[in-house]
């Protein structure tokens, strides 16, 4: 059983904002509130955000079997089509409602650090999308810097170094994974979500890694509930905020931060209408142990989690989320 779905308001937190000690302020309030806050004045022109949306829809728009011959590989780059992903097998019925495309820190397959599990040569669609690839590396480079700027202000925000994230361990040899999104319209699937039914465009979880960046168009999905534990649960759903991103912190930031920080639930609830996303998953090097900050335990509150390296818990996660790649062994033309 659910409440009745209300909007949230969110912090919003400006790049540009020469005042770093409001927008510590800003950001502390929204992590020990929601996880959620909007970020704004990022440095990435909405004319180039434009041009990335265009070219993700121009790859959703191609026929399904172009689409299955990029079908993700073992090191999660590539397609992933309608109900591969099903992110709360409690509720929901099949899978997501969303197709998606990966693409992640690009490592020549000869190069030794291709043997990493989230490194390695992404799937391009360039026969058929010339510009696509020049696009979409563009993007990543330029998210990156924006996600690390954001930290900065995390790291302030914990009583750290300004700097605690930029060491090679940590953002400078970071995981970091676009990924594309689209959510056909209820005409196409003929499906609009229904939580009382188990049918969700992505269904109810919280992000594997330290944060993450959200740009939409202006289609309203996305939803949140801030105390997971709560009977019933109270969602809330997120608004669009053009030019700006949705940032959210994800379980890692949590388990760093010892619970003090929250990772948040959220879902995707569609009303039939057609919805593209573009989600940027920002993660430290594989190497790096997440474990409990100095500045987040004492005698009294001692570290909760053990460590762990980050290789390990997202190799799990992804393991849990997605479909068995073997399944598609026919499909795959």
């Amino acid at each position: 059983m659910e409440s009745p779905i209300s909007r949230t308001n969110l912090n919003c937190i400006s790049l540009a904002d020469p005042n770093v000690q409001k927008s510590v302020a800003l950001l502390k309030q929204a992590c020990l509130d929601s996880g959620f806050f909007y970020v704004v004045d990022h440095g990435i022109s909405q004319e180039f955000m434009d041009e990335v949306f265009a070219q993700s829809k121009k790859f959703f728009d191609l026929p399904h079997s172009e689409k299955m011959k990029l079908l993700r590989d073992e090191k999660n780059r590539g397609y992933t089509p309608m109900l591969d992903e099903i992110l709360d097998p409690e509720n929901q019925v099949n899978g997501d409602y969303k197709e998606g495309y990966y693409i992640g820190v690009e490592v020549p397959a000869d190069d030794p650090e291709a043997n990493r599990p989230f490194y390695g040569p992404n799937q391009w669609p360039s026969k058929v999308l010339p510009k696509w690839r020049e696009v979409m590396e563009q993007y990543h480079r330029e998210a990156l810097i924006v996600a690390k700027s954001v930290a900065r202000i995390i790291a302030l925000a914990l009583d750290l170094d300004v700097d605690f994230f930029d060491r090679p361990e940590m953002l400078g040899e970071s995981i970091a994974t676009l990924r594309l999104l689209h959510y056909e319209g209820g005409q196409e699937t003929g499906k609009v979500s229904d939580p009382a039914k188990g049918v969700y465009g992505a269904g109810a979880h919280s992000d594997y890694g330290l944060i993450t960046l959200l740009a939409t168009d202006d289609v309203v999905g996305l939803q949140i509930c801030k105390d997971k534990n709560a009977q019933p649960q109270l969602w809330e759903y997120v608004a669009p905020l053009k030019g700006g991103f949705i940032v959210n912190l994800g379980d890692m930031l949590e388990r760093w931060s010892n619970g003090v920080f929250r990772s948040t639930l959220h879902r995707v609830v569609l009303d039939g209408r057609e919805r593209y996303s573009i989600a940027y998953f920002v993660e430290p090097s594989h190497d790096c142990v997440v474990e409990c900050l100095p500045t987040c335990k004492s005698e009294s509150n001692p570290p909760k989690f053990p460590p762990i390296t980050c290789s390990a818990y997202l190799s799990q996660r992804y393991k849990d989320t997605h479909a068995d790649l073997k399944s598609y062994d026919d499909s795959k033309a």
